[in-house]
């Protein structure tokens, strides 16, 4: 096998999600560093991002369950392991995994895996599908919640042979960064949007999804209105509902009977999260379930805007409470209407300094480069 590292990750799909960002960011940091880099995905929109001549891209459908198509994608991955004299095999996920676990045993190639979530297991079968990313020769976990949720749940599974470690999820700071959004840029989006400069602007960004609390912050604008005898702001839920009409309509129904809807819109996606966090106020991640690592939180953060977030799971790690942003009590509309009239209260002085002190924390732990850069060193250390 050559000196040179050469890396294939796999990934059920290359979306804008946190796991997918990660793969992508990445391949393109292991091509930059005297790396051979290679990805198999099924599809996904990031896919034209991606540099053709520095990363590699294989198409195959390992997003599928289907074991007739497993059997396939195990076939396929033995033979680019061995076409392209793969170094390290690299399964972001379940499905994906299980083909490559077989694929990385009869080559005799290192098995990497990252938990990039807390899979539920409601049965043993489920429990034993999970099982799969604790085969690897290296188990990352995204978030400190991640390790200790798989500590807990699968301690007998865990071989303590291999190693088992955190390595946090980044973001791209550059992109992140409030100084790099023009004015124009601004403008252009609040006018997409309807909105007005004269009121700040309340956002909560993430997919439409029961568990991710757009009941809760809807509640939660209502008990301000309430409070404040006006609304002093718009707000906006931005995320689509991804054929969940149903929920959707519940939530429309929702702002009908609170009569917000002069005060509240709902917008399907943006291209670009930066302009959207820069128009921003204050941001709001109200999970009524455990984020594995709360992306929202650390990207408000790196832009230097007040997060709000609950008090479970991720978020509990990227927010430094009452310094870069505010933790309520997960599931409570009444103590998030609490810390957003606290926030609008707060002075310039504050806020820009809760902004900077966010700022800091991104660039300290979260910063993608980090990320890279530790994975890259538990590569060589794999194949040393």
């Amino acid at each position: 096998m050559s000196s040179k590292i050469k890396v294939l990750q796999v990934i059920p799909k290359l979306g804008y999600g946190g796991a997918e960002t990660g793969c992508y960011d990445l391949a393109h940091y292991l091509a930059e560093n005297n790396c051979s880099s290679y990805i198999v995905t099924s599809g996904g929109s990031l896919i034209k991002f991606i540099d053709k001549k520095k990363v590699k891209l294989i198409r195959l459908p390992v997003h599928s369950k289907n074991p007739i198509l497993m059997l396939f994608n195990f076939i396929a991955l033995t033979f680019i392991i061995l076409f392209c004299n793969i170094s390290i095999i690299h399964a972001r996920s379940r499905a994906p995994a299980w083909s490559s676990l077989l694929a990385a045993k009869i080559t005799r190639r290192k098995f990497v895996t990252t938990f990039h979530g807390t899979y539920n297991f409601k049965n043993k079968i489920k429990k034993f599908y999970n099982s799969i990313m604790l085969r690897s020769n290296l188990i990352i976990a995204g978030s400190n919640f991640i390790f200790s949720h798989i500590k807990e749940n699968y301690s007998k599974l865990l071989d303590t042979k291999k190693k088992f470690l955190v390595i946090f999820r980044g973001i791209n700071i550059d992109y992140f960064d409030a100084s790099t959004v023009t004015d124009m840029e601004e403008d252009k989006l609040l006018n997409q949007w309807g909105l007005d400069r004269d009121k700040k602007l309340v956002i909560m960004p993430g997919r439409l999804s029961n568990w991710k609390g757009q009941e809760i912050f809807i509640e939660a604008i209502n008990l301000v209105n309430r409070d404040l005898g006006y609304l002093p702001f718009y707000s906006v839920i931005l995320g689509s509902d991804q054929g969940r009409d149903v929920y959707k309509k519940k939530l429309v129904r929702l702002v009908e009977q609170h009569r917000l809807t002069n005060n509240l819109k709902f917008i399907n996606n943006c291209k670009d999260m930066a302009i959207a966090y820069k128009i921003s106020d204050i941001v709001v991640s109200a999970s009524t379930e455990p984020e594995a690592f709360g992306r929202i939180s650390v990207e408000a953060q790196s832009m230097k805007k007040p997060i709000i977030a609950s008090n479970i799971g991720g978020s509990k790690e990227t927010i430094i409470d009452n310094k870069t942003g505010f933790l309520f009590e997960s599931g409570k509309p009444q103590e998030l209407c609490k810390k957003i009239i606290e926030i609008l209260q707060l002075d310039e002085s504050t806020l820009k300094s809760m902004g900077n002190e966010g700022r800091k924390n991104v660039i300290k732990k979260f910063n993608v480069e980090k990320m890279c850069f530790s994975t890259y060193s538990e590569y060589k250390k794999l194949v040393s």
